[in-house]
């Protein structure tokens, strides 16, 4: 991923957002050299993705082994050249695109044992029933109803070998710009926008 120095977010942060964003599209190549895309719930946990792929899926089989990228985007958003205060001084401002994104490479293993899928469904699970007042788990589910569930999907696991994040955030542009620019993305009552101006204000110039 192309990252200037100025854009470059740290392990913590990509950490950070992969955790909210909480899913990723897991790319390959496959044995007849085209590529291959499925977008999947995953799990970051220390050196290790976790996800999984319905059997029925072909993608899987030409996994295991390989290496792979999962690309998991964050907030991103249009952004005017009206926004910029320089537009009235000397008209030399364009369009650009304001966004978050962290990219994972490493070698994947594919998973099709019965307590590996279970503990990986039930992990996935509660990270996200979690932030309810009343979680349902993959125990209230019959055990047989699970089972059955359990063979219709493989899981994957990534090595993760390399982390990449970007924070594109008018870095580039003068303060009054950026300022213009917030400004612009909360007056569109867009909610990626809303998400976008967010992170611009909390990450200033000098802390890029």
């Amino acid at each position: 991923m192309y990252t200037p120095a100025s854009m470059q977010i740290d392990e913590l942060e990509a950490r950070s957002l992969v955790d909210a964003v909480g899913s990723g599209w897991l790319v390959t190549v496959g044995s007849d050299g085209a590529p291959i895309a499925t977008l999947l719930p995953i799990l970051w946990r220390g050196d290790r993705v976790i996800a999984h792929l319905a059997k029925a899926n072909p993608h899987w089989r030409d996994l295991d082994g390989r290496r792979a990228l999962v690309i998991v985007g964050g907030p991103e958003t249009y952004v005017s050249p009206s926004w910029y205060p320089s537009k009235s001084e000397h008209g030399r401002v364009v369009p650009t695109w304001n966004y978050l994104a962290v990219h994972l490479t490493g070698t994947v293993t594919v998973h099709r044992e019965a307590a590996w899928l279970r503990a990986m469904v039930t992990e996935l699970t509660d990270r996200h029933e979690g932030r309810r007042a009343e979680p349902w788990t993959v125990a209230d589910a019959p055990t047989e109803y699970v089972d059955g569930l359990l063979q219709a999907i493989v899981g994957v696991e990534l090595a993760v070998e390399r982390v990449e994040g970007k924070a594109k955030l008018s870095q580039n542009r003068p303060e009054p710009d950026r300022l213009g620019v917030i400004a612009g993305l909360d007056d569109t009552g867009d909610a990626a926008a809303s998400a976008v101006a967010d992170a611009m204000r909390a990450r200033r110039p000098d802390t890029a």
